[in-house]
Formats: structure tokens, sequence, C-alpha cells
């Protein structure tokens, strides 16, 4: 019970740390370098000053009260004159640095309530009853800076006496204090501007690897900063270039294996064009043009973006160009609210994506409507029809290549079943991702959400 117990404040106290901790690396970092600090500080401040304040008030409400205990002394053993009193005035006066005087026929003022967390006052009134066992009055917090003690001596002669402050009480807290803030204060700065420099190497490599998912350009990257972030950016250039010489060595395959087999399907085709118009031969060359679709799908569709570079592209632009291509459809395309982006694209790429997603709603539905907006530093765009739609738990199955379940939509021109498994590896490649929703006119909704 006990260990499900520790077990279950640990998971709060994770949780809390989860909730309301800082989410990024270099606010993490400067507060696992900066709360022990804080707290240190604040522990031995705390420490110190007790032990400060305690010491020397009780040092110093001590000497004060004996300072007055000789003072009622030499007048115990005097003649009780004036003269004998006008002796000890000067006395305290010249030897101890404090102001005396005597009233007769005189009583003490009504006490007055201890200051709230006064050492001075609570110690000045145990010395004082201790040293003399006679009626008193102290005043430690006197306008004037003064602390102001009177006692009783006997019937009708009342001692006033007071002293500066620093004769009472510790005054140099609030120096000690403002030091120890200053210190903290510097060691805050050094730590913040050392993990600054810390955390950007990390930053800059984060940002190169975004901008290597999105197919943009990071030659301007250079691993820099401790040791092992050094590292861990040589290991992303290696990887680059092992991954840009795989794409490479890819697209020359598959330049080779297009070349071969279009060269084949030309000839079937120049065959065919010799053998005449009768329906049979036209059936084999309509064969043959399919296959050559297929064909140019397939190699589209493994060789991706085929190096196609990032361009600037106004989204708007690319939008309508690619709805405009579908204007002798039987459906209806209804564009409003596109952003007024320019976007960092493949063009080629991204028009091929929008193709394919436009392309399956128009083919299903009678009427679409394609809208975006730009929502936490990203453009979604939303193409719905009122088609058939697609069931929830067949939403997954219709991304994946070749496959083609009834009224999925997932099919291209030529019916590979390559349609949205292209459209999503393009958005992927550009850092974002197309996600299925029932529509609000009772068919498909697709959302696009690409990075800004």
């Amino acid at each position: 019970m006990a260990k499900k117990l520790r077990k279950t404040l640990y998971d709060h106290f994770n949780c809390f740390l989860e909730t309301y901790a800082p989410h990024g690396l270099y606010g993490r970092a400067l507060t696992i370098m900066i709360t022990p600090v804080v707290l240190l500080q604040i522990l031995m401040a705390g420490i110190i000053i007790e032990r400060y304040w305690d010491n020397v008030t009780k040092v110093l409400a001590r000497s004060l009260s004996n300072e007055i205990g000789l003072l009622i002394t030499l007048y115990q053993r005097s003649d009780k004159s004036d003269v004998a009193l006008n002796d000890i005035k000067t006395l305290a006066r010249q030897k101890l640095r404090m102001n005396f005087n005597y009233e007769h026929g005189t009583k003490l003022p009504e006490p007055l309530p201890s200051p709230f967390f006064s050492l001075f006052d609570s110690k000045i009134r145990y010395y004082l009853s201790t040293e003399s066992d006679r009626p008193y009055w102290v005043n430690s917090a006197a306008t004037n800076g003064q602390v102001e003690i009177r006692v009783q001596v006997e019937e009708g002669l009342i001692f006033k006496t007071s002293v500066d402050a620093d004769r009472a009480h510790a005054v140099g807290t609030p120096l000690m204090l403002s030091f120890m803030v200053l210190s903290t204060l510097s060691l805050l700065a050094i730590a913040v501007v050392f993990m600054r420099n810390q955390i950007r190497p990390i930053l800059d490599l984060t940002r190169a690897a975004q901008a290597l998912g999105m197919g943009r350009d990071v030659m301007k990257f250079k691993p820099r900063g401790a040791t092992e972030v050094r590292l861990a950016g040589e290991a992303f250039l290696d990887m680059k270039r092992r991954i840009a010489r795989h794409v490479e060595q890819r697209t020359t395959m598959l330049a080779g294996v297009s070349h071969d087999l279009r060269t084949i399907l030309t000839r079937f085709k120049l065959e065919l064009a010799v053998l005449g118009d009768n329906p049979k031969v036209k059936l084999l060359r309509d064969d043959v043009n399919e296959m050559q679709q297929m064909l140019e799908d397939y190699m589209a569709f493994v060789r991706g973006d085929g190096g196609e570079q990032v361009s600037q592209l106004f989204v708007p632009d690319a939008v309508l160009g690619v709805a405009h291509g579908f204007g002798r459809e039987a459906a209806s395309i209804e564009i409003s609210n596109l952003p007024q982006l320019n976007l960092h694209l493949k063009p080629n790429a991204f028009r091929r994506l929008l193709t394919n997603i436009i392309g399956n709603a128009v083919r299903y539905g009678n009427l679409v409507q394609i809208s975006g907006e730009t929502k936490d530093d990203r453009l979604w765009l939303y193409v719905d029809d009122n088609g058939p739609g697609i069931p929830e738990s067949h939403r997954e199955d219709v991304f994946r290549p070749f496959v083609r379940l009834d009224e999925a939509r997932n099919l291209d021109k030529t019916g590979t079943g390559l349609g949205l498994a292209i459209a999503l590896d393009i958005a992927q490649a550009h850092g974002g991702d197309i996600y299925l929703e029932d529509s609000a006119l009772g068919g498909l909704r697709v959302a696009i959400k690409i990075p800004i």
C-alpha cells in the first residue's frame, strides 16, 4: 500500500511538472540550473539572517541592559543627590554614548505593544527583567531612529535613556540582503547567457531537421556547440548525404526502367498503328494507353517528388488552377476564404496533391467546396463534397498504396489505388499531413495541413 501511495504521489508530481514546467528545452534547462541556486540562496539567507539577527541582537540587548544596570548601581551606591545624578548623566553621555536624563515625581507611561517579529524587543525586556528587576518601559520603534528605555529606579525617580538604533539591534540586514539578491541576479544572468549559447546549436539542428523533412535547403547548417551536439549535427549531415545519395541512385534507376518500358510501349503503339483502325486494334490501343498511364502513375509514386526544388508558390493561384482543370466535370466547385499566402513548396508536387484530392471529390460528388484558414502556424485547406463519404473504420486503409475499397475513393484516374497515397506522401514530404473527416455537405471532408 505504501509503495502504491509513493507511486501515486510520484505520478502526481510528474503530472504537475508536465503541466506547469516550461515546455521548451531552453526553459527547462534554465529551470534545472536556476532553481537549486535560488533555493540555496534563500536557505542560506534565512539561516544567516536568523543567526545574525539572533546573535547580534542578543549581544547588543545584553550590553545595553548591563549599561543601564550599571547606571542604576552607581546611583544606588551614591548619596542619591542631584550632584550624583548629574555625574551619572555625564558618565552616560561621555563614556557610554547614551542620551541620559532623569525625572522626579513621574510615572512610567503605559506599555507599548511589541512590534511584530522584533527580536530586540523580546530580548531587551528579558535582560531588563533579569538585570534590574525594576519596572521599565521600552519603545524600540521610535520615529527618530532612537531606542528609548525608561526604568523606575525608585518611587518617584525615572531614568530615561535613549541610544541610536545601531547600538540596540542589527541594522546591516538590508545591505546584506541586497548583496545576496545582487549576487543571485548575477548568477542568473550568467546562467541565462550560458544556457542560451548551449541551446542555440540544438535549435539550429532542430530547424535543419525540419527543413530537410520539408524538402528545403539546409546547406547553411554547420555543427557547433558541445561535443554531443556536434556529434548529433555531424550524424545529421551524414544522414542527409546518405539520403541524397539514395534518392539520386533510385532516380537514376527509375529513369532507366522508365526509358526501357516506354520504349517497349512505343513499339507496341507503332505496331498497332500499322494494323489499322479496326475495333480489335482500337481495344488493344486503349489497353496500351491505359498501361502507359498506369506506368506513369506507378513511376510517379515510387519517384516521389523527383528531386523537385522548393520555390515560392501563391496558394490561391495553385488551388484555382487545379480547380479550373475540372471545369468540364459534372460537379460544381465552389472556392472561398483561401488564405493569401506565398509558401515555400514544391509546385508540381503540391498541384498533384490538389489534383488527386479534388479529383476524388469531383468523381464522387456533384458539389465540391474548397476553403482554407491559417491556424497554429499551419495552412489548412478543406475539400468538402456531398458524395457517399468513407466509413470511419476504412479511413486509415485508403492511404495505403494499391488498396481499393468500395466507395473508398482512393483511386486515381487509372484506378491504381494510389490517389490518396500519393497525396499523403506529398503532404508529409512538406512536413504536413492529411485528415479525413465528415463533411457538413453530407460526404467527406479532406483536411490538408501544411506548415507555413
